[in-house]
C-alpha cells in the first residue's frame, strides 16, 4: 500500500502566510476518515465541516510528534513522526488522512491524503494498526 502526497488545503496556505497556523508552537493533529468524506477536496477549512470522521473500534485522533517547519537552502519543510490509529475492540477502515491545527482558531485543516492511492480503504483488524510515515521530504514544503 502506497499512501498519495499530501495535499494543502486552500485555505491553510492563507492561515499559514498571515500566522494564523503557526507550524513552528502549535499543537498539530491527526484523523482518519472515510471514503464517503468530503475531506478530499481542499476547499474544507476547519475540522468541524470536515464529514464522515473513523469512528468507534478502539480509534482516537493522533497528536503529531516531533514537528519541524525548518527552513534549508531556501526551502521550508513540515514533517513529523509517523504516527499510528490502533484498532481495538473490532476493525477500523478508512481512505483519508487529515492534519489539522488543532491551536488556531477554528481548527484549521492543513492537509490530507489517500492512505492507498489505488484508491482503495485501508482496514486495521482488531489490535492492528494503521500507520502514517511522512515521506522522506517531509509533510510538505514550500520553496
Amino acid at each position: 500500500m502506497a499512501g498519495s502526497a499530501w495535499v494543502i488545503h486552500d485555505k491553510a496556505k492563507k492561515y499559514i502566510g498571515n500566522g494564523v497556523i503557526d507550524l513552528d508552537d502549535d499543537v498539530l493533529k491527526a484523523r482518519l476518515y472515510l471514503s464517503t468524506s468530503n475531506v478530499s477536496t481542499s476547499s474544507v477549512d476547519g475540522i468541524a465541516s470536515a464529514t464522515d470522521q473513523v469512528s468507534g473500534n478502539g480509534y482516537a485522533e493522533q497528536t503529531l510528534t516531533n514537528v519541524t517547519w525548518a527552513e534549508s537552502g531556501g526551502t521550508v519543510t513540515l514533517d513529523c513522526d509517523a504516527f499510528t490509529f490502533v484498532a481495538a475492540g473490532g476493525d477500523i477502515t478508512a481512505r483519508y488522512a487529515v492534519i489539522y491545527d488543532d491551536t488556531a482558531d477554528g481548527k484549521p485543516v492543513i492537509c490530507h491524503m489517500l492512505l492507498d492511492d489505488t484508491p482503495a480503504n485501508v482496514t486495521a483488524t482488531d489490535t492492528n494498526s494503521i500507520t502514517v510515515t511522512p515521506p522522506a521530504g517531509g509533510i510538505f514544503q514550500v520553496s
